[in-house]
């Protein structure tokens, strides 16, 4: 007998392969990928906002300084490490598999988060394979953040000139800022270690207002909107439930650009919920899919055990559940 239900899972999980290899990739990230390393705003602890944005700062920079250390002592650091790790690795095979001659060979990675864990894992990725890192800066001894640095193709052209191939590239922006970022002057440096005084944007409620207030960040945001407005675009959303509001806002109106594919993947089957409340949805859109875990076989989610409800499992949408959908890609083709 057919099942539909097996079927129709995995023509999602078909559907979501062949959008990452031939659309312009984009991914935005955000904090909960980087737990159980770093708490969720909602869990730190503080007798107030301000003290609650102080203390999550503070265990933000402890654990990056645990990361460039390569301290892995704290088996959370390293499974949160290793997962960011996995899945760029995955990201560069998409992108060596893409034709360069539909879409550029590149991705852009959005992310709210202010620490290192993907500049880490790049650093690794770097070493044996061959792909541009970029994130914004532009310098030697010193790098300074500059949104033009983004608009740049690089090639790999053949030692008789006999041919020319797209390198892939990474492109990381940063619109919440970072931990190893400092103000110098009038420009933002980017260093390679932890910021006593870094340059971020604290969770407060009115991060719009703050981020439109700093030329670095409204730069960062506009490329959000700039790179979601061209054709051919997908966006992948995970970690992130748009209790953000200005960049709620900009993706429901990079939705009106109808050749825009978003899918917005959820931890949990309650959080659905959540996402449609937070963007003011009633339902999805045309181009817009909101997938949790009831919509992919347990084979590629994370098993939980509920230690007080009698140890019932139940399952969740990971960072490692988008990784195991993009992993095997070449042997299907």
């Amino acid at each position: 007998m057919i099942n539909l239900d097996v079927i129709k899972k995995r023509e999602t999980k078909d559907i979501i392969k062949n959008l990452a290899i031939m659309k312009q990739l984009n991914f935005l990230i955000g904090s909960g990928v980087s737990t159980p390393a770093i708490s969720l705003m909602k869990n730190v602890s503080g007798k107030d906002e301000k003290e609650k944005n102080e203390n999550l700062v503070k265990e933000i920079k402890e654990v990056s300084r645990k990361i460039l250390e390569e301290d892995f002592s704290d088996k959370e650091v390293e499974k949160t490490y290793r997962n960011y790790y996995k899945f760029l690795f995955q990201v560069i095979q998409l992108l060596n598999m893409s034709n360069s001659r539909q879409v550029p060979r590149s991705v852009n990675l959005f992310t709210t988060n202010y620490d290192l864990f993907i500049e880490k894992a790049i650093d690794k990725l770097s070493i044996e394979n061959r792909f541009i890192f970029n994130d914004g800066a532009n310098g030697y001894f010193k790098r300074y953040i500059d949104s033009a640095n983004y608009n740049r193709v690089v090639s790999y052209k053949g030692l008789n000139d006999n041919y020319i191939n797209e390198i892939p590239s990474i492109n990381l922006i940063k619109p919440h800022g970072s931990v190893n970022w400092k103000q110098e002057n009038e420009k933002i440096l980017v260093n390679n270690n932890v910021e006593d005084d870094c340059v971020v944007v604290k969770p407060t409620g009115i991060e719009g207002q703050e981020t439109f207030l700093n030329n670095y960040f409204h730069d960062m945001l506009r490329m959000f909107q700039l790179e979601l407005d061209k054709p051919q675009s997908v966006l992948f959303v995970i970690g992130f439930s748009f209790q953000d509001k200005h960049i709620a806002k900009m993706f429901k109106r990079a939705l009106q650009n109808c050749e825009l594919i978003a899918y917005i993947f959820c931890y949990s089957d309650n959080e659905v919920k959540t996402i449609l409340e937070n963007l003011d949805f009633e339902n999805g859109r045309n181009n817009l899919r909101i997938l949790s875990p009831k919509d992919f076989d347990e084979s590629i989610l994370e098993e939980n055990i509920d230690e007080i409800d009698d140890k019932e499992i139940w399952y969740s949408f990971t960072i490692n559940s988008l990784t195991n959908i993009f992993e095997g890609i070449q042997d299907d083709r």
